[in-house]
């Protein structure tokens, strides 16, 4: 065997082209047990509706999913994506669009928010959880303003393999949290709060300089990279999905859609 096709193997490349913008990575789930996603802002949203279809058309053992999605994406998806009967599911809170029947959920991740302005970000993280195939509880505003909102939830949270906590304005939350239970906590700063909390800066700096072991902190705002770490814990604990993250020696290129 040549050294390139020992690096192929390695690598698992099998890449599918979607019109004259965009090569999707249609092996990422079974290399890296986290799917290609669609990342909408900035692509327009036919580039966007496409490349759904292309998703879900290569990687038929995965849903497919489309992340902070404008109007014209959510509105138009349930014609355009569910023509062949599947289920298609707009969630505007999100704004995720998915395509495809879910997995059997595993596992268990708790996500938290702060306030009701975190939700957002929060459904987002769920969806993605989702789509992973791994059980979720949401436990909503229990910010550290009311405290004791917090404290009827613990038991739960206990129990979690995971747990994500969505917050802005001091980004306090997650230090209080990681530091009642056993499983990582995600801390995900969003960019909810008055002027100096800076777009979601102040929140991140808190998690960051946090005292309390076993946090870790993702982008602002992130809250499909807060699930996508807390599906591969999941994965770490419950094994893989059902060819996720089972790599298949290939390299090879699709055109698609020109």
């Amino acid at each position: 065997m040549t050294w390139s096709a020992d690096l192929a193997g390695l690598l698992d490349c099998e890449t599918y082209r979607a019109g004259d913008f965009a090569r999707l990575d249609t092996s990422r789930r079974r290399r890296t047990g986290v799917p290609e996603v669609v990342f909408a802002p900035s692509k327009t949203p036919e580039q966007t509706l496409r490349l759904l279809a292309g998703l879900r058309a290569r990687d038929p053992g995965s849903p497919a999913l489309a992340t902070r999605c404008p109007d014209e994406v959510l509105d138009a998806a349930p014609d355009r994506l569910g023509e062949t009967g599947e289920p298609v599911r707009v969630d505007r809170v999100a704004r995720t669009v998915t395509v495809g029947e879910l997995p059997p959920p595993r596992g268990l991740v708790a996500v938290l928010t702060a306030g009701t302005g975190d939700l957002p970000v929060a459904r987002e993280a769920l969806n993605t959880l989702a789509v992973l195939g791994v059980a979720t509880v949401l436990v909503d505003d229990v910010g550290v303003a009311g405290i004791g909102r917090l404290f009827p939830h613990v038991p739960r949270l206990r129990e979690a393999d995971c747990v994500l906590v969505v917050a802005g304005m001091d980004g306090a939350l997650p230090s209080v949290v990681a530091g009642l239970v056993r499983a990582p906590v995600v801390g995900v700063p969003t960019s909810v709060g008055y002027g100096v909390a800076a777009g979601g800066l102040a929140a991140a700096a808190t998690m960051l300089s946090s005292c309390a072991p076993g946090l870790t902190v993702v982008n602002i705002d992130n809250g499909f990279g807060a699930a996508a770490h807390a599906g591969k814990i999941v994965d770490a604990v419950h094994g893989a999905s059902p060819d996720g993250g089972r790599p298949r020696p290939s390299a090879t290129t699709t055109d698609g859609d020109r």
